[in-house]
């Protein structure tokens, strides 16, 4: 077999003058010497090769080899032959006559003392018959390698050759390095081969407790000396991270739990306010100075790190969902739960503390999926980070992220998902949009010269100048970090394009999902950014909806709400009659709920701030006194707060409709008598009744509605004895609502309770009693005296009969 041919290439003749002869001439005996070692190799090989054909050659049974005899031996044998056997015991001839006839000294061994021709039995050894036939040698040294360097010149003798050996690393001493076992496995195997003691429970606490101790302070030094001086001390995160894996089962769960915890608060601490990009390879090849080459490998460590511990987070809450049993038994399959929260809490407080760095747009599509888990700690938790995450962020990026991973996901689960996904998209802090060009092109815009006017109207020196000031005002705004107005509106305009989206699909294909209450909630917050195009298709699907009679009534008051936010903003130039809007609200006043959770109430007062105040034109005044009138009646059974903010709304209605004060007479206006029970505000004679709610809502335990029905009744007057406290005044009634909300189930103010005079005398209760009856009572208490089981009450019955 021959040895590989060389795939290295000649050098070329450049190369070659460039080279010395002396050292071609070295290079030339090193490669004749490489290839003299191959081949005594490739011989050496060969020939263990052929040893081992003969070796199985051998172990084949030969024929025993039979020999003439000798003239000497015949004339031996004769002799032997010749002599008296009186010489012999008889015994002892025998003997030898039956070994002659049993055995073969010849090939058997003599060792044993079976019989010859018994069989050999399976997994009983040969004899070392290959071995012993291989002729023996004398071990030879083996011939060192010789590498030949670079000569020595001499002024006498010349160039002197120059050449060392080859360092030979022995095997034996590379097997025993690499066989030696460390600390902790010499521990472990130690702890494998001598069993220990079965430890008692009070022992094992103790033994728990102790290591518990060592690894917190392990954790706690470790993170002091990184946050001490995180550029040195980088170093040491991979350290704090590796005890992730702790394997301990007494402290494992625990360990892990605080190292998460730790990890997160430390990145939290040393994490700059920037985001970390990779170096280009030009960046990588330049020469810097040691600070800046040092606070590159402080932000590549940090980097790395912090990818790392993400990853073992998303490991840790993957492996809780599939169940999934890892090799180790550190931790149980019932532990995983516990460290899965803690791992999803601190994704939560890292996708909250740092929306800046690297790596937040995976931990969105992490935390978004979470929001909709069966468990509700879990799904609650995600759901509060959100929301906390939209409410703060001002630039718009990560809302645009976070709503579009949010679209994906419900689309993709075929809008089965918790209403709560839906509810977070009401904390995005959306104000303004891009509007349509044909708006923008009124609005004036500010002119920039171009080339040829700058060269046509500026001189050579104010060209340079102002080439000088738009070069100093593009460096000020990139010192100042500050995002652009323009920019801000075009993430916003791209974020609430998905967010419609989102809610168009649910009323377009899921209408009666569970999901409708959030959308009609989210359109009633975000229907005056809609574009116009939009709002007769959404006002008619809107009315579709209300009519059917599958909604519950706070459904239908957010269908009303987003249907006069389309109308009161750029709805105006619709040529639109919402009467049927008005008539429904109006019917749905007296259905809602009084308890505790009357969170309608603040529903309520908000459409009529936009059906009655803000379209005070469009407003008749029969409808108004309606609706002043049945908002009276529904103030006499609801809280103190929901009340509160009902005779507000109230007062506000008077102020804005004054003929409204014909309800504090008893007169009667016009003909017709007024129908509480018709739901046609137009047509339920409102003018022909009074607000006599007011005088019992004037005797209210609570002093603030009390305050409330005294103004009203004096006819809401803003200045003068009848009028109300600058506080109440100037406050909106969806505000008073709130800030007189019974939390807690403690008023707000409090109540002082009734004051009662002390009696001087107390009144017997058998006073008060008939005599008949005294007497009747008194007899019955006797006789369950003298006999309880004799009290019968229908003994009496036939006697009153025949009476």
């Amino acid at each position: 077999m021959a040895p590989p041919r060389s795939k290295k290439r000649k050098p070329s003749f450049r190369r070659l003058l460039k080279t010395s002869n002396v050292k071609l001439d070295n290079k030339l005996k090193n490669r004749q010497f490489k290839k003299e070692s191959t081949d005594k190799k490739h011989r050496k090989e060969q020939k263990k090769l052929r040893a081992a054909i003969k070796d199985a050659v051998l172990k084949t049974p030969l024929p025993l080899e039979r020999y003439k005899k000798r003239p000497e031996d015949e004339e031996e044998e004769e002799f032997v032959e010749s002599l008296p056997m009186d010489m012999m015991e008889e015994d002892d001839l025998e003997q030898i006559k039956a070994m002659a006839q049993k055995a073969s000294f010849l090939t058997r061994d003599l060792s044993s003392s079976g019989p010859v021709h018994a069989k050999k039995r399976k997994g009983e050894q040969q004899g070392p018959e290959s071995y012993e036939k291989m002729p023996r040698k004398m071990q030879l040294t083996e011939e060192k390698e010789v590498i030949h360097l670079l000569p020595i010149k001499d002024k006498i003798r010349g160039l002197i050759p120059q050449s060392m050996e080859k360092p030979v690393v022995e095997k034996k001493a590379e097997e025993e390095e690499g066989d030696a076992p460390t600390g902790l496995e010499q521990f472990e195997n130690e702890d494998e081969a001598v069993p220990g003691p079965a430890l008692t429970p009070q022992e094992q606490l103790k033994l728990r407790t102790q290591k518990l101790t060592n690894r917190k302070l392990r954790i706690a030094s470790l993170g002091s000396d990184i946050l001490s001086d995180p550029t040195t001390n980088i170093k040491k995160l991979k350290e704090l991270r590796a005890m992730l894996m702790e394997t301990d089962p007494y402290v494992a769960v625990t360990v892990r739990k605080l190292v998460m915890v730790s990890l997160m608060e430390v990145f939290k601490d040393i994490v700059p306010s920037y985001r970390i990009r990779p170096l280009t390879e030009t960046e990588k090849a330049s020469k810097v100075k040691k600070e800046t080459q040092q606070l590159r490998e402080f932000e590549e460590g940090l980097v790395s790190q912090y990818k790392f511990y993400l990853e073992n987070l998303e490991q840790t809450v993957k492996d809780w969902k599939q169940k999934k049993r890892k090799r180790s038994e550190a931790v149980s399959l019932q532990s995983y739960r516990g460290l899965a929260e803690v791992a999803i809490r601190c994704i939560c407080e890292l996708l909250v503390a740092l929306p800046h760095f690297n790596f937040h747009n995976n931990i969105i599509v992490t935390v978004v999926p979470l929001m909709n888990d069966p468990v509700k700690r879990v799904s609650d938790m995600c759901c509060e980070a959100v929301k906390k995450l939209l409410k703060q962020d001002k630039q718009g990026h990560a809302s645009l992220g976070t709503v579009k991973v949010i679209s994906g996901l419900v689309k993709s689960r075929n809008y089965d998902v918790r209403p709560e996904l839906l509810k977070v998209l009401l904390c995005l802090r959306i104000k303004e949009v891009e509007v349509k060009k044909d708006t923008d092109d009124t609005a004036p815009k500010k002119k920039f010269m171009n080339y040829k006017d700058k060269k046509k109207n500026l001189s050579r020196m104010q060209r340079k100048w102002k080439k000088a000031e738009e070069k100093l005002e593009k460096e000020l705004l990139e010192a100042e970090a500050s995002e652009s107005k323009d920019k801000k509106l075009k993430l916003h305009t791209e974020t609430l394009n998905i967010v419609f989206l989102i809610y168009f699909r649910i009323l377009k294909k899921a209408q009666k999902s569970i999901l409708l209450p959030s959308v009609l909630e989210g359109l009633a917050k975000f229907a005056h950014l809609i574009n116009l195009e939009f709002f007769d298709d959404l006002l008619n699907v809107l009315q579709h909806l209300i009519q059917s009679g599958d909604l519950t009534y706070r459904e239908s008051l957010h269908c009303i709400q987003t249907a006069f936010n389309i109308l009161s903003g750029q709805g105006d130039v619709l040529n639109i009659d919402p009467l049927n809007f008005y008539s429904h609200l109006y019917k749905t006043l007296l259905k809602l709920n009084a308890g505790a959770s009357n969170d309608d109430i603040s529903i309520v007062l908000r459409c009529l701030d936009v059906m009655l105040t803000k379209r005070r034109k469009q407003v008749t005044l029969q409808r108004a006194l309606a609706f002043v009138k049945r908002l009276s009646t529904l103030s006499l059974h609801t809280l103190p707060n929901a009340t509160v903010g009902i005779l507000a709304s109230n007062r506000t209605l008077m102020h804005t409709f004054p003929k409204c004060d014909i309800l504090l007479d008893n007169e009667a206006q016009g003909s017709g008598v007024f129908l509480p029970e018709l739901d046609e505000p137009e047509y339920c004679n409102p003018q022909n009744t009074a607000l006599w709610e007011l005088h019992t809502l004037k005797r209210h335990y609570h002093p603030v509605v009390r305050r409330f029905a005294t103004h009203l009744c004096a006819g809401a007057p803003s200045e003068g004895s009848g009028a109300l406290i600058v506080q109440l005044a100037r406050r909106h009634p969806v505000e008073l609502f709130e800030d007189y909300r019974a939390k807690d189930m403690t008023f707000n103010p409090p109540v002082v309770a009734p004051s009662t005079k002390k009696k001087d005398y107390f009144t017997i209760g058998l006073a008060l009693l008939d005599d008949k009856l005294k007497q009747q009572i008194d007899r019955v208490l006797s006789a369950e005296e003298e006999d309880p089981m004799s009290l019968d009450f229908s003994a009496v019955l036939p006697q009153t009969n025949s009476t």
